[in-house]
């Protein structure tokens, strides 16, 4: 299929990983669930100016993006425009907290709260969204 014919999403997301830790955003979109602090990255933006913006956004914290450490891509055959197909391609860097204070600072967005959450605990947490894992295995 000709690039022109579907509808592509480009994402930025962050492991932020303190010790055993790692920073979860909790989703409040259509399937709530845990996910990477991320999303959209702007026209106007580079990708890191995207994980530096969507992680103080989600979690009130300020970051220094580091390494990218993997890409994530998928389809579907119908995407939020109906009925063009789309694909999904997500960025996960390894970023660093420098500083700010935890807590969501958007206004009426997708995420509810953000939270520490240890490592081992991870593969336990439930509804998960795939990029944790995609960004655990990448950072291991």
């Amino acid at each position: 299929m000709h690039f022109a014919d579907y509808d592509t999403r480009l994402a930025a997301y962050a492991v932020i990983v303190d010790g055993d830790h790692v920073l979860l955003t909790w989703y409040n979109g259509s399937q709530p669930q845990w996910t990477l602090p991320g999303g959209g990255v702007e026209f106007d933006e580079s990708l890191e100016e995207a994980v530096v913006r969507e992680v103080l956004e989600e979690t009130g914290l300020h970051v220094r993006v580091e390494q990218p450490l993997t890409t994530w891509s998928f389809t579907e055959d119908e995407g939020p425009r109906p009925p063009r197909p789309y694909k999904s391609v997500r960025i996960v860097f390894e970023a660093t907290a420098i500083g700010g204070v935890l807590g969501t600072v958007e206004r009426d967005g997708t995420t509810d709260f953000a939270r520490w959450v240890s490592v081992k605990d991870v593969p336990a947490l439930q509804p998960r969204a795939g990029i944790v894992d995609v960004g655990m295995r990448a950072l291991a």
